[in-house]
């Protein structure tokens, strides 16, 4: 029976919970995860806890932030002129918008408060400084 190795490509059910039992992304009622292990499409400790599973395998792991999302870094919030928002919509506290760098990768920002002349928008991952929990079966191997 073969095993997940790098270069395999793979179809995998999860479901990821927070500390608190809290759900935060899973594939129930969706279709698997598919992804080839090494092309760093999912998270190094995901990535790292798949090898060696076998098809039809269960696993239950914890990530702690290192292996996830890293820690929360507060230079990563910034305060902006609201002149520098796109105009067609209003901001409110909760929005995501989504960012061009100078190299034209695309980044996620939430915005985290709301002022007269400024916004303060935070450029980590929403779930950056928390450890994350996996129930993860491998459902295909190519």
């Amino acid at each position: 029976m073969s095993k997940v190795k790098e270069g395999s490509k793979v179809k995998v059910d999860y479901t990821g919970t927070l500390e608190n039992g809290k759900v935060f992304d899973t594939s129930v009622g969706k279709a698997p995860i598919e992804f080839t292990v090494g092309d760093k499409q999912v998270i190094k400790g995901f990535e790292d806890n798949i090898k060696g599973m076998k098809l039809g395998e269960e696993k239950d792991f914890k990530l702690g932030k290192e292996l996830a999302y890293g820690d929360f870094n507060p230079q990563l919030v910034k305060e902006v002129p609201r002149d520098k928002l796109p105009q067609d919509a209003e901001p409110k506290v909760g929005m995501t918008l989504a960012l061009k760098s100078q190299d034209g990768r695309t980044y996620g920002a939430r915005i985290t408060e709301v002022g007269d002349a400024t916004v303060k928008i935070d450029l980590n991952h929403p779930l950056a400084g928390q450890s994350l929990n996996f129930k993860i079966k491998v459902v295909d191997i190519q």
